[in-house]
């Protein structure tokens, strides 16, 4: 009987399904959403909870508990308790949602497994650094190739006007 043993599998072994889930948690932490199957959204969002319930409050304690359930990625656990946990004081649970993706992107294509957006409800979402500007010793060697494709056919017109 399986009474009270609700795991998701995922086709993974334990410890290698905890690692995916610890991964998954770290990026939706870093990129505040991820896209991903419905089976693991499922799956991470009660993680994500837990560990979101650990950095509201905030103690060394569950500090090094997030980041042992994380597998000490200590950028995400900085991440997760200053600048996600004190946005969901206030919240009592329920702090993630799942967005199902529509049209073309519904369904993944090599097995049709249901495509979804797991994503943070009240956290503003990141921004991106913007792009530097180019130096310009970046953009003479970025116009360069050395071997590429394009010398080839050039060493190719010069060794056929050489003399023999």
């Amino acid at each position: 009987m399986r009474h009270l043993k609700r795991t998701a599998k995922l086709g993974r072994t334990g410890t290698h399904r905890n690692r995916m889930l610890a991964n998954m948690v770290c990026s939706l932490i870093k990129k505040r959403r991820i896209k991903t199957t419905l089976a693991k959204a499922k799956a991470a969002r009660s993680v994500v909870e837990k560990m979101i319930t650990l950095g509201k409050s905030g103690t060394l304690h569950h500090r090094r508990l997030a980041a042992a359930r994380l597998h000490q990625d200590t950028e995400a656990v900085k991440i997760l308790f200053t600048e996600i946990a004190p946005t969901q004081m206030e919240r009592h649970g329920g702090y993630t949602r799942i967005v199902p993706l529509g049209g073309r992107q519904a369904q993944r294509q090599g097995d049709a497994a249901r495509m979804v957006i797991l994503e943070f409800v009240d956290v503003p979402a990141r921004e991106e650094p913007a792009p530097e500007a180019k130096s310009e010793d970046a953009e003479k060697n970025s116009g360069e190739k050395k071997g590429g494709e394009d010398s080839k056919p050039a060493e190719a017109a010069k060794a056929a006007a050489a003399p023999a």
